[in-house]
């Protein structure tokens, strides 16, 4: 004797397959896109500090801001990302007008704009603008002009 199949249990593995992996695909981009600005933060950090190390090393105040900026470029592009546009900026240069043998810094602040078109999705923006800023000491015997 056999039983007789239930009737209405047909097509409900369907339909919970139709509910159910939107919910897990957009659960998983989420993950994805937390995680690529997670180390975009990373990167910015340390280009925030690649830039003032090496603006530290620079003898005059225009030389720190191009090697800033170059440092900070660099670093990006080391850790695969591209920053359109990136600003490298000397917040407060006036430690390169300070006399030999005292002690001064250099703070530069990163602004990088990354671009995220390749996770095009409803409701994840296209960039994401990463700030940081970083103060590294210049050499108090070191000559400045």
């Amino acid at each position: 004797m056999s039983t007789p199949a239930r009737r209405g249990d047909r097509g409900s593995a369907a339909i919970e397959l139709a509910i159910l992996v939107p919910s897990v695909l957009l659960f998983f981009a989420a993950v994805i896109v937390g995680g690529r600005y997670s180390l975009a933060r990373q990167a910015g950090e340390a280009a925030a500090y690649d830039a003032a190390r090496t603006a530290s090393l620079a003898r005059t105040e225009g030389d720190a801001r191009s090697q800033a900026e170059t440092a900070a470029r660099n670093s990006y592009l080391a850790a695969g990302l591209t920053c359109d546009p990136l600003d490298a900026e000397l917040v407060d240069p006036s430690g390169f007008q300070q006399p030999v043998g005292v002690a001064a810094t250099v703070t530069v602040r990163v602004v990088c704009e990354l671009q995220f078109a390749d996770i095009a999705m409803p409701g994840v923006p296209g960039s994401f603008v990463i700030e940081s800023s970083f103060t590294s000491p210049l050499d108090t015997y070191r000559s400045r002009t």
